[in-house]
């Protein structure tokens, strides 16, 4: 053993202490490594930081902008919103279906990419049914790693395995050589987690992730006292309306009632747009206002064609679903201050509407409209969106103090959820008959759901978990220094040689225990690569097949369950769910256990040893 490799050892296991320790940002850690392979000689600055320009990284960054896309055309919350009728508030059924939905895609797609895309959803069923997304979302994780074990192209160990004995001239693993094995560890690890494993999954945590504390749509239209002054009102054929603007028509000015949205009729699904001034109204359009019952009333009065709509809930569901409130408080150099909503021009300008007032914590009564704002008074806006999320980058006149839970759900780009739907089916289909690397296929569709306006540039860089890239990008090199000092082939001969004598099944255990460990802190392709031939050489030395011995190897890739670096899709639940470095320890460990005995048991029944 030569000083690189104990060099290697020490820095690796420093790494590791560092991650353990849980006393810097694991991003952190992972620059400190590269560093440290820098300074110490033992890679180039060019291998070190070569991770940076994997595809693995590239693939990861487009994966959260397709997950993005997803999650702006209203296509994740739709599958949340089944999954949630199915499985109602049962954290047992939302954990079981998850895992069901997650693993299946694995086998056929990017694990990485399931779970990126499952994310949101995820989230949105822990905010709705009260559960913290600690207690879904590592578990969805798991399931992602072992939907990898169902089948050839679930994961890249399963190809490399088979790889290996189509070079040695036999006959390769088939689509579904792993299937039985597959679909038999992850049926056991729902049961354990379910069963005991829900008790190792931290215990606190907020539903929905990164929400906490937030007020809904409900609650701010009680704190504003307009819970009950929000109308809809259809324009009926020969209205005076049609034909006029919002400004020509002076709905406010005259009759008090402030009109936030137009709902027109449409070929498809009708299009609820926010009220602008030079909005013009059309013949069925539906306007939804705020107002009291006596100016309603005045309205109706004065101006023909108009008809009144009931159904509150739906009311209810259409502005959560397409219109927005948000609460912003009047800085002190505010040039709003001194003014009336009126002399502001606050609609002209923000492209919303003021619903209400606070002063001194209080709903102003009366025409709030004429009265002259004040530092320290709070506005309860109103319209589409797209404006409210604009109102995040004013900083001069006045601060967003809230933005309702209803945002983490909102799906400006709905109507091109079909593009979306069709892009992500796109991507499914290159990857699955390997027409180009998945990398490619990812980038195709990253940049599709740009093209097709599902997701804004702006939208897709603020996508990415900055976090997860420089963690992973940052790790990458240390398998390279690993293969590259000789450190790993060393540990791997070593342990052939020492269980080769106690026979097949002893040799099948340390081929799964190297691989599973050495999984958690490399890439399991890697590992896959550097150890397949290895347990080739070892079953031909013991004049045995192949196949058992290369598939616990394939198995135990995909049992990355220990450490949030064991593999992307751990990665990326670290950040939404809040984890530590040991709660993937709690868990992961036994469930490695699980996966191993249930290996050591059922590999030799369906692949014998000669």
């Amino acid at each position: 053993m030569n000083g690189e490799i104990l060099l290697v050892f020490g820095l690796l296991l420093a790494t590791i202490l560092l991650f353990v320790s849980d006393r810097l940002r694991m991003d952190i850690v992972a620059i400190l490594a590269v560093l440290a392979l820098m300074l110490s000689g033992l890679l180039t600055p060019k291998e070190a930081l070569a991770g940076f320009g994997d595809p693995l990284v590239v693939l990861i960054a487009g994966l959260f902008v397709i997950g993005e896309g997803l999650f702006r055309t209203g296509v994740a919350f739709a599958i949340g919103n089944w999954l949630l009728g199915v499985a109602g508030s049962s954290e047992t059924r939302l954990l079981v279906l998850l895992m069901l939905v997650v693993a299946g895609l694995s086998a056929f797609m990017s694990n990485t990419g399931a779970v990126a895309v499952f994310i949101p959803v995820a989230l949105n069923l822990s905010a709705k049914a009260g559960v913290p997304a600690t207690r879904l979302l590592m578990p969805m994780a798991f399931a992602g790693s072992l939907g990898g074990m169902l089948t050839l192209i679930g994961t890249p160990p399963n190809l490399v395995v088979s790889n290996q004995l189509s070079r040695a001239g036999m006959q390769a693993f088939n689509f579904f050589s792993f299937t039985p094995l597959g679909l038999l560890i992850l049926v056991a690890t729902i049961i354990f987690i379910v069963l005991l494993g829900r008790f190792l999954l931290p215990k606190e945590g907020d539903p929905g992730g990164h929400s906490r504390d937030r007020l809904s749509l409900d609650d701010l239209i009680s704190a504003y006292a307009v819970k009950d002054q929000l109308f809809r009102l259809r324009i009926e054929s020969g209205s005076p309306l049609i034909g006029q603007t919002l400004g020509q028509a002076l709905l406010r000015s005259r009759f008090g009632v402030i009109v936030v949205a137009v709902r027109r009729p449409s070929r498809g699904d009708a299009t609820v747009r926010p009220a602008l001034v030079n909005t013009e109204y059309r013949t069925g359009d539906i306007l939804y206002l705020v107002g009291t019952e006596q100016q309603l009333g005045e309205l109706l009065r004065s101006v023909e064609g108009l008809q009144r709509l009931s159904a509150e809930a739906q009311q209810r569901q259409i502005i959560a679903r397409e219109l927005g409130l948000a609460e912003v408080l009047l800085t002190p150099r505010s040039q709003l201050v001194g003014q009336t909503i009126r002399e502001a021009h606050f609609r002209e300008r923000f492209g919303l509407s003021v619903l209400g007032i606070l002063r001194m914590g209080k709903p102003m009564k009366g025409d709030f409209l004429a009265t002259r704002l004040d530092f320290g008074d709070s506005l309860l806006v109103g319209g589409g969106w797209r404006q409210i999320d604009l109102l995040q980058a004013e900083q001069g006149d006045f601060s967003v103090l809230t933005l309702p839970r209803e945002m983490d759900e909102v799906a400006p780009h709905r109507q091109r959820a079909p593009w979306a739907l069709a892009i992500v089916a796109g991507m499914l289909a290159l990857m699955t008959f390997n027409v180009v690397p998945s990398v490619t296929a990812v980038l195709l569709a990253a940049l599709a759901m740009v093209l097709a306006r599902c997701v804004s540039m702006e939208e897709a860089y603020r996508s990415i978990n900055w976090q997860s890239i420089i963690l992973i990008a940052g790790m990458l090199p240390m398998a390279t220094a690993l293969d590259k000092t000789g450190a790993l082939a060393l540990i791997v001969t070593g342990l052939v040689d020492s269980l080769g004598e106690l026979g097949p099944l002893a040799l099948l255990a340390g081929l799964f225990l190297l691989t599973s460990v050495f999984s958690q802190f490399i890439s399991n392709t890697a590992t896959a690569v550097l150890v397949a031939p290895v347990a080739m050489g070892a079953a031909s030395s013991m004049q045995l097949s192949p196949y058992p011995f290369l598939m616990a190897v394939a198995l135990a890739a995909s049992t990355a369950f220990s450490t949030p670096m064991a593999s992307p899709v751990n990665t990326l639940v670290l950040g939404p769910g809040g984890y530590r470095f040991n709660d993937f320890v709690k868990l992961g460990v036994p469930l490695q256990l699980l996966a191993m005995a249930l290996t050591l048991l059922a590999v030799p029944l369906l692949f014998p040893w000669r």
